[in-house]
């Protein structure tokens, strides 16, 4: 979402002709190379440097000098143009999106709320069988050996614990939350001749509200929040 997020935001800059926040952006995080040194809004060229709307697409007011040539050249590899952008696939791919900061609050509350015996459903375990040492030999197909074999239950699996809102949208719904959140007037294309990559990346959260935790921060805030804390990097 991050690489989306400055996509739009830089295209929207190239059509509003701000270009000190694109060297400032520029600087604070180069592309390719690229940074925002010398790029200046007076740059000007003459008339045999003048830029292709298409492949270098110039705000039509103000003349490309060979600074903004440059950062318009490399930015359109990334599909970032005036008041355009492209990105890859075919915009249907469906994802989920969890906030930092409820990332760490569900951390905490399973590590102050939760035992491993709500994770497996007894009330004592041990990898190392009561009464064995805990040098001894490590057997996991043996009850009085060393490794977590437990009879009555089998080996012990699974006792992870996903992190997530059990939520997904595709990534086009995405994009237009994007947009919204910018205030971008522009465009955004899909190029399905690009890969989309794995069509689905849902993870079940049961267990997790089970033990007594859900997020907090849907979609649609946490990327008004993210983008509020873009802009605020770039200060």
């Amino acid at each position: 979402m991050p690489a989306m997020m400055r996509k739009v935001y830089l295209a929207k800059l190239i059509h509003d002709g701000e270009w000190e926040k694109i060297a400032i952006d520029l600087n604070k995080r180069p592309v390719e190379g690229v940074n925002g040194s010398g790029l200046t809004v007076n740059d000007s060229c003459d008339s045999s440097n003048s830029c292709s709307s298409k492949d270098n697409p110039c705000h039509p007011s103000d003349p490309c000098s060979s600074k903004k040539k440059e950062v318009l050249r490399v930015l359109a590899k990334y599909g970032i143009s005036d008041n355009r952008v492209v990105l890859w696939g075919t915009g249907t791919p469906l994802r989920e999106f969890l906030w930092s900061e409820d990332m760490a609050d569900a951390s905490v509350h399973v590590l102050l709320n939760v035992d491993f015996s709500d994770i497996i459903g007894i009330e004592k375990y041990s990898s190392v069988h009561y009464g064995v040492a805990a040098d001894g030999v490590v057997d996991r197909n043996h009850s009085t050996g060393r490794g977590g074999y437990i009879p009555s239950l089998g080996e012990i699996r699974n006792c992870h614990i996903n992190v997530g809102t059990g939520k997904e949208l595709t990534i086009r719904e995405l994009s237009e939350l994007v947009v919204k959140a910018v205030d971008f007037e522009g465009t955004v294309e899909f190029d399905a001749s690009k890969p989309d990559g794995t069509m689905r990346k849902l993870i079940d959260v049961s267990k997790l509200h089970r033990l007594g935790w859900t997020h907090k921060v849907e979609i649609e805030d946490g990327v008004a929040k993210l983008y509020n804390w873009y802009k605020d990097s770039l200060n």
